[in-house]
């Protein structure tokens, strides 16, 4: 085979609420170790799977400008160094997000060859994974736009499904595709299942830029116009690629599935057969995990007696269980799940009525990532409240101001470098600043370690966007 120069697109898109609590708007699943035994987040395992193929180039990761900084700190946790990361203003699904990416790469390399996986997807078997990948570049080499589907493992519902030209057999690669099926009920799953001829839509792809350029002309040139458009606005924003928002906001909202798998002649289908999954809810996650001998999957700090064949995790607190079963136990710093394992299929509309009841939980935890740390809420009332503010080595908030509220600092640990207007300090533990209302003041760490500061803020407004800046490393707006 020829050697080919293979660029992953990864899609790095979706609020994750079908996970909640641990998954957020603020913070979804794909950004977090969500298995056990490990430590990685699910980008970061996609990351080492795609490293294990022949000819892997740097990755195109797409998000939303809102996890950018999640986005670049994951990458530089694992020490890859991206083609690029592209902020989409707005989530318009994936065949957009795909269109710039293929538009993207061809800006360098006119044969361009495209693996879009997205971010959230579990895979166990990597070893099959990568064999299967590099055996689809045979298709790509002959101008097709390869898909990659799951072969079945149960009658499941909560996928689509690829139906091939004849029944896969273990020793075939490639087949030929009839038609895409959405999400069936749990009546045409069950046939689906029977027949050797479907499999799960698992939404990974391999094709030239130009190919999918060309079907994009063909089928959808509304789309591949606006993202040209977009893409000529863009602008270079530190280690982002910032799109035209106004340009971008045109474009149809539609899967690749819609605007070209269905329509196109050169679809193929390669059997992936691994354990596969798509992280959809809890219950997904309790049946791709290992269990023990009671069929129970705990995560953290768990006692159990005479429970069975549930889903217990644990961020911080100890759960004790007794005599459960077929449950979801999810305990956050902020929240806790409790569900049947059935009914947790209905977490992400719950999580919806949150929102239209005014529930913050619904969105955002009380731990805040920024691209210099994070803060933590500890406590709060309507006129005060307490954080615990962590600053990475090398790192500085911006220089601000604000008008409703003063800061106290006391410092925890590490060495701070504290401005009050036009003052410097430097602070070591138990040592406090105090900030009055409208002084400007930035915080700063030019240490090796952490920086842990207790803030204690007062006013008649605690809000986010009551910050002015006036300086910032990482060219944010006042509430980002």
């Amino acid at each position: 085979m020829v050697k080919l120069k293979i660029i992953p697109v990864i899609l790095c898109g979706g609020k994750g609420s079908r996970l909640w609590p641990i998954s957020r708007q603020s913070y979804p699943k794909q950004f977090i170790a969500l298995s056990g035994d490990s430590k990685k987040s699910l980008l970061q395992k996609t990351l080492d799977r795609i490293s294990k193929i022949k000819n892997i180039q740097p990755p195109i990761l797409i998000c939303n400008q809102e996890h950018r900084f999640l986005v670049a700190e994951q990458l530089r946790e694992s020490n890859i160094k991206p083609d690029s990361i592209i902020l989409e203003p707005i989530g318009k699904n994936t065949a957009p997000a795909i269109a710039i990416a293929a538009l993207k790469s061809l800006e360098e390399n006119k044969d361009s060859i495209l693996l879009v996986l997205s971010a959230d997807h579990k895979i166990d078997d990597e070893v099959n994974f990568v064999q299967v990948i590099e055996s689809g570049l045979h298709y790509v080499n002959k101008k097709k736009i390869v898909t990659f589907g799951v072969i079945p493992n149960s009658p499941n519902t909560n996928y689509g499904y690829i139906e091939c030209d004849r029944p896969f057999q273990n020793n075939e690669n490639g087949f030929s595709i009839i038609k895409f099926i959405e999400k069936p009920n749990i009546e045409l799953a069950n046939e689906l299942f029977k027949n050797k001829r479907y499999l799960w839509n698992s939404g990974i792809f391999a094709f030239e830029a130009n190919v999918i350029i060309d079907e994009f002309r063909k089928f959808e040139p509304l789309i591949l116009d606006v993202c040209k458009e977009a893409m000529k606005g863009k602008i270079q924003d530190l280690d982002f690629l910032r799109l035209s928002e106004d340009l971008f906001s045109k474009c149809p909202n539609i899967s690749i599935d819609n605007a070209i798998m269905e329509k196109t002649n050169l679809g193929i289908v390669l059997p992936l057969k691994t354990n596969w999954s798509d992280i959809g809810s809890w219950k997904s996650l309790y049946e791709s995990e290992k269990k023990d001998i009671n069929g129970l999957v705990t995560v953290g700090k768990i006692f159990h007696k005479n429970s069975k064949n549930s889903y217990i995790r644990s961020s911080e607190k100890l759960i004790v269980s007794i005599g459960i079963q077929d449950l979801v136990v999810v305990e956050a710093d902020d929240a806790i799940l409790v569900s049947s394992l059935d009914e947790a299929k209905n977490v992400k509309s719950i999580v919806e009525l949150l929102e239209i009841e005014g529930y913050k939980e619904a969105k955002k935890h009380r731990k805040v990532h920024r691209p210099w740390g994070h803060y933590f809420s500890i406590i709060e009332d309507k006129a005060w409240q307490v954080k615990r503010i962590e600053v990475n080595p090398g790192c500085k908030l911006s220089l601000q101001m604000h008008n409703y509220r003063s800061e106290h600092w006391v410092v925890v640990s590490g060495n701070a470098e504290v401005q009050i207007n036009e003052n410097i300090y430097l602070l070591s533990p138990n040592q406090s600043a105090y900030v009055p209302l409208g002084a400007k003041h930035r915080l700063g760490n030019s240490g090796k370690d952490p920086l842990v500061i207790i803030e204690i803020q007062t006013g008649s407004y605690l809000g986010e966007d009551d910050i002015i800046r006036f300086q910032d490393h990482y060219g944010r707006a006042n509430d980002d």
